[in-house]
């Protein structure tokens, strides 16, 4: 990617997104004057907001907010939010890899801001953790029957994560990969079992479906997203917040799967205090069953 390149697209980003809100202002209703004021003197913030967040911040319905996008010609919410993130990229600024890399950084500076990026998610995901909800999530998965981790895209590999980490100490979890077969595991949940779903944006279309498939079945859901009102929320019995700020231009950034893992691991550790005498033999078992693929 050259440096031109990402001058240009900028340069075109701000062109369609905040000419196309000025030349279309007059013809939106009030409803969507209100969310184009707020977008217009906050752009920054708009990137990082959930749909809900907006409709919330600016006093209208997520239909409106949907209206809006659809006004200005763009697909939807997200293809919006990606327009806002190219039009107030900073000249020199490589647009949403992280917090201010330049173009002319040197490796160790990269590095310096690639950890102080991390670091901050982490330091706010743990100033959002609740203890009364961790101590309920872990009730919940200490009584649950069977344990089933969803995701989608690079929230998958999170869920896969979780799924081998307690699958060391407990034989009742696991983990689809594909989506189909997602909500087939949903639809034959019962009462007894729990479905953990994590999603950062907690707006992916197929981790709603899937909650509001194992919700339909008498599961009980926890949701492990950044923003604590959310579609995927709406169908969650308890909802644990990760902390990192996730551009629509970072699908998948480090810092948001580090922060979810974080978490996870705090579920995790708490878990084997809880069921320590299972636990410990289980994962002597399981450490024992690979020792001969160590050697």
């Amino acid at each position: 990617m050259s440096e031109s390149w990402i001058k240009e697209g900028a340069s075109l980003g701000a062109i369609n997104i905040f000419t196309t809100i000025h030349s279309k202002y007059n013809n939106l209703t009030n409803t969507e004057k209100k969310v184009a004021d707020y977008v217009l003197e906050n752009p920054k913030s708009v990137v990082y907001m959930s749909i809900t967040d907006l409709a919330d911040i600016c006093g209208v319905g997520e239909s409106s907010i949907f209206r809006f996008c659809k006004s200005l010609s763009y697909k939807g919410y997200q293809d919006f939010k990606i327009a806002i993130a190219h039009s107030i990229t900073v000249e020199n600024e490589i647009p949403q890899l992280t917090d201010k890399v330049l173009m002319n950084d040197s490796i160790g500076q990269v590095a310096s801001k690639v950890l102080a990026t991390n670091i901050s998610a982490l330091n706010e995901t743990y100033n959002l953790i609740d203890s009364a909800k961790i101590d309920q999530a872990i009730e919940l998965l200490l009584q649950a029957e069977k344990i089933i981790f969803f995701g989608v895209g690079s929230s998958l590999m999170t869920a896969m994560e979780a799924k081998i980490k307690f699958m060391r100490i407990t034989n009742k979890t696991e983990c689809t990969i594909d989506s189909h077969l997602q909500m087939m595991s949903a639809a034959l949940m019962t009462k007894r079992d729990v479905a953990v779903i994590i999603s950062y944006s907690g707006s992916t279309k197929d981790s709603i479906e899937v909650a509001k498939k194992a919700k339909d079945s008498g599961a009980t859901v926890i949701s492990i997203t950044r923003f604590e009102k959310s579609p995927l929320t709406s169908y969650s019995d308890l909802t644990l917040l990760c902390g990192a700020n996730e551009g629509p231009l970072q699908g998948g950034s480090l810092s948001a799967k580090i922060s979810q893992l974080y978490l996870l691991d705090v579920l995790y550790v708490e878990y084997f205090k809880r069921s320590y005498e299972e636990s410990i033999r289980n994962k002597e078992s399981t450490a024992e069953s690979v020792v001969v693929k160590l050697l």
